[in-house]
């Protein structure tokens, strides 16, 4: 059931930093959700957006957009999410359908496949996430009375800390085949805590497991600095990203699963366009040029 969820105006976890680019993901999705030609539906994404202070007054729908998808924000950039949430959604079912049972989503922020996608029997979705995301999450869909369409169990934890022993703790059985997923995460995470968290990922997954995440292989960010996408976004939302994006040089990750025997394919969000008939194209400047979506699987002995 979905309903109509009230602002909150203490939505903690989601009004700052990183935090707030959860927001933008969900009015993205939001706004997917309502093309005629949509990607991908997410009917709890505007329920986020009207319930946080910090997203006050953003669209949820196209018609709200003044330039429509000429807006470089809530145009192409929204349709980039809209297509990332596609591509993603369809490996986390394919890989459950292939014999994965059970998820894990590193920081979930408020993602919420669990409630709209149709999961097999015996699934369970472990979400790990800082504690305000979630609860704020949890304020959102508790008044919406949305019921999970697998087992869903939240673990509020930041990924700096033990979230291995939580994992665990929660339920987590690592003999058991896995798929992961990092949706917009690495990025934010210092270099040395994302080899730490590919080798962490590494360990606890035996054969048959399925990993998706998102790296940028720019060497100098900043060298985007005036991309459109960025500029928009800073100048519409307030939402600096290339001040959120960890600035070190980047890991290839990769190539470290490859390395450990994981099956790897790269690509970029293009490719699914040109897949998918519809998404973002290659422009000048383009803040997305060096987005790569990564999927690695890792054999059965």
């Amino acid at each position: 059931m979905v309903g109509t969820a009230q602002r909150n105006p203490g939505a903690g976890g989601v009004d700052g930093g990183v935090g707030v680019t959860a927001l933008l993901v969900a009015a993205a999705r939001a706004i997917e959700t309502h093309r005629d030609d949509s990607l991908a539906r997410d009917v709890y994404a505007e329920h986020f957006v009207l319930a946080a202070s910090a997203s006050a007054g953003w669209p949820v729908r196209m018609h709200q957009v003044p330039d429509g998808d000429t807006n470089p924000l809530w145009g192409r950039f929204a349709r980039y999410f809209g297509l990332r949430t596609r591509v993603l959604d369809d490996f986390l079912l394919r890989s459950v359908q292939t014999g994965a049972h059970q998820v894990v989503l590193l920081g979930a922020g408020l993602d919420s496949r669990a409630f709209r996608l149709d999961w097999p029997a015996g699934c369970v979705i472990f979400e790990i996430e800082r504690e305000g995301v979630l609860a704020f999450k949890h304020d959102v869909l508790s008044g919406l009375a949305a019921t999970p369409k697998a087992a869903r169990v939240p673990i509020p934890i930041d990924l700096r800390a033990d979230w291995v022993a939580a994992l665990t703790d929660a339920g987590f059985d690592a003999t058991a085949p896995t798929a992961w997923l990092a949706e917009g995460l690495l990025f934010y995470l210092p270099r040395a805590t994302e080899i730490q968290l590919i080798d962490t990922v590494d360990r606890l997954s035996t054969g048959g497991s399925a990993l998706a995440f998102e790296v940028k292989i720019e060497k100098d960010l900043l060298e985007y600095h005036d991309s459109p996408l960025y500029t928009a976004t800073k100048e519409q939302i307030g939402i600096d990203l290339l001040n959120l994006f960890d600035g070190e040089p980047r890991p290839d990750s990769a190539g470290d699963l490859a390395d450990k025997g994981w099956s790897t394919s790269v690509h970029t969000p293009f490719d699914f366009t040109q897949r998918h008939g519809r998404g973002p194209l290659p422009e000048r400047n383009d803040a997305l040029e060096g987005n790569r979506w990564v999927f690695a699987n890792k054999p059965s002995v």
